[in-house]
C-alpha cells in the first residue's frame, strides 16, 4: 500500500518563545486529528526549525511525496519567495521527492467563521445577532508588509469579515511595517462614529504581533477612557484550521485536471 504524501507546515520564521510553542502544539493537534498523514514543520527564513531540517524528518519516516502548506494568512511575495528557494533547495538535494506546494489559507470562510467566534468571545459569548453587533466596530490588526498587494489582502479580509454579520464597520490597522498603526487605526474609528470598539489580531497564535497589537491598543485605551476597547483572541489552534490546513494539502497533491476535462 502506497503511503500518502507527508505534510510540510512551512510557517514564517518564529522570533518569540510564544509562537514558538503555539506551533509545535498546533502541529501535535494536526497529526492528532489527521493520523493517516505524516507532518511536520519547519520555518522559513530563519536558521530556528529550518524547512529542509523538517524535510529531513519526513523522509527519514519513508515519505517520498510531500506538499509545503504555508502556514500564512495572506499571500507575500516575500515570504512566498523564501519559501520558493527553500523548496528548490530541497529539490536539488533530493532529486527524488516530489515537492509540491499549496496556497495561503486565507481568507477563507472557515477563517472568517472563526474570527467572528473569537469577536463573540470578546463580547461575552455566545451567539450573537447582527442586531446585537450594530454598535460595535472592529479594528483588524495584521502584522504589515512591505509587500503592498499583502497588505491589500488584509482589506479584503476586513470586507469580508463584515459582509452580513451586523458590525457597524470594519477597519484595518497594522503592527509595524505598514500604515495605519493601531493608534491612528484607533482613532479612525472614533472618527467614523466608534463608541465600542473590539480589537482583532489577524494572527493565527499568540505572541509577536499579536501580542504588540494588544499593548498598542491597552495604551491608546488608557488616553481614552470614554471608548471601549476590548481585545480578541488569536484564531489559535482549531480544529476548524488543522481542516483547513488538510484540505489546502489535499488540493496541493491531487492530480492536474486535463484542461480537455468537461468539454464535449
Amino acid at each position: 500500500m502506497t503511503s500518502p504524501p507527508a505534510l510540510l507546515i512551512a510557517a514564517d520564521g518564529v522570533q518569540h518563545d510564544a509562537g514558538a510553542a503555539a506551533l509545535l502544539d498546533f502541529v501535535e493537534h494536526l497529526g492528532s486529528r489527521h493520523p493517516g498523514i505524516p507532518v511536520a514543520a519547519g520555518l522559513v527564513g530563519t536558521g530556528r526549525w529550518p524547512i529542509e531540517e523538517a524535510v529531513g524528518e519526513l523522509v527519514a519516516a519513508g515519505a517520498d511525496r510531500l506538499a509545503a502548506v504555508p502556514l500564512t494568512l495572506v499571500p507575500d511575495r516575500r515570504s512566498g519567495e523564501a519559501l520558493s528557494r527553500a523548496l528548490d533547495a530541497v529539490r536539488e538535494e533530493r532529486p527524488g521527492l516530489a515537492v509540491g506546494a499549496s496556497r495561503a489559507l486565507g481568507p477563507d470562510p472557515v477563517l472568517l467563521a472563526l474570527l467572528e467566534q473569537r469577536l463573540d468571545e470578546a463580547l461575552g459569548g455566545g451567539a450573537r445577532s447582527p442586531r446585537d453587533r450594530a454598535d460595535v466596530t472592529v479594528l483588524l490588526v495584521a502584522p504589515g508588509s512591505a509587500d503592498p498587494q499583502a497588505n491589500a489582502e488584509v482589506y479584503r479580509a476586513a470586507r469580508l469579515l463584515w459582509e452580513g454579520r451586523g458590525y457597524a464597520g470594519v477597519e484595518t490597522a497594522f503592527v509595524s511595517t505598514a500604515a495605519p498603526d493601531v493608534p491612528t487605526g484607533l482613532d479612525r474609528c472614533v472618527r467614523l462614529g466608534a463608541r465600542r470598539i473590539v480589537v482583532l489580531p489577524y494572527a493565527l497564535f499568540d505572541g509577536g504581533p499579536a501580542e504588540r497589537a494588544v499593548l498598542h491598543a491597552e495604551g491608546w485605551a488608557e488616553a481614552h477612557p470614554d471608548t471601549d476597547v476590548r481585545p480578541a483572541g488569536v484564531i489559535g489552534a482549531a480544529e476548524e484550521l488543522a481542516d483547513l490546513v488538510v484540505e489546502r494539502y489535499r488540493e496541493a497533491v491531487a492530480p492536474p485536471v486535463p484542461a480537455s476535462a468537461g468539454r464535449p
